[in-house]
């Protein structure tokens, strides 16, 4: 009884200095800063033309040191079958999506988000493809290709902004994605 008491106190002492200002508050990385610096005083235009142009620079300073990603994605993309709704696809590891992004986590503008993270290696079933939807950046409709949306993949909120009750569907690139063969899904029914 006593040592709930204390708590009690204890708790109730800082309320008080939250208000004043004087509690310690988690500082922020600077990362972050920058990036809702960025997202906040820029359209989304302006956005995407200093991703592009600083992953065009760094692809300049880095193609002496290892192949462009667009080599290794033509010939992955040569060999694959478009995947189609109610197939089985398994996600790709998260190493092997890191291998297709670039510096900015993006494989052809849609972002590979850390929370996308635990479906990695998972199997999963295609709800559908993303011909066109709005982007609510700048409240435009707008074209995809290779966007694929998975039944029950839902968004729970991010790290940047916290927890989110909308559920909505993450963004898939066709090249996270393997498909299965229908025979291999009829042998794990059984």
């Amino acid at each position: 009884m006593e040592q709930n008491e204390n708590q009690a106190k204890c708790q109730i002492a800082c309320v008080p200095q939250f208000f004043e200002g004087y509690a310690p508050v988690p500082r922020e990385s600077i990362l972050r800063k920058l990036k809702l610096l960025i997202r906040r005083n820029m359209s989304s235009k302006q956005v995407r033309l200093i991703k592009m142009k600083s992953a065009n620079l760094m692809d300049w300073m880095t193609n002496f040191i290892k192949p462009s990603r667009e080599t290794i994605l033509v010939e992955e993309k040569e060999d694959k079958q478009k995947i189609k709704s109610g197939e089985y696809v398994r996600v790709r590891s998260e190493a092997e999506i890191r291998g297709m992004l670039n510096y900015w986590g993006q494989l052809k503008g849609c972002t590979f988000m850390p929370e996308m993270r635990p479906y990695c290696g998972t199997t999963q079933r295609v709800l559908k493809r993303v011909e066109r939807f709005v982007d609510e950046r700048d409240y435009s409709a707008k074209k995809t290709h290779g966007i694929i949306l998975l039944e029950g993949v839902h968004c729970q909120g991010t790290a940047d902004y916290g927890r989110c009750d909308r559920a909505c569907f993450y963004f898939w690139r066709e090249e996270w994605l393997e498909k299965i063969p229908q025979e291999n899904i009829l042998s794990m029914a059984s």
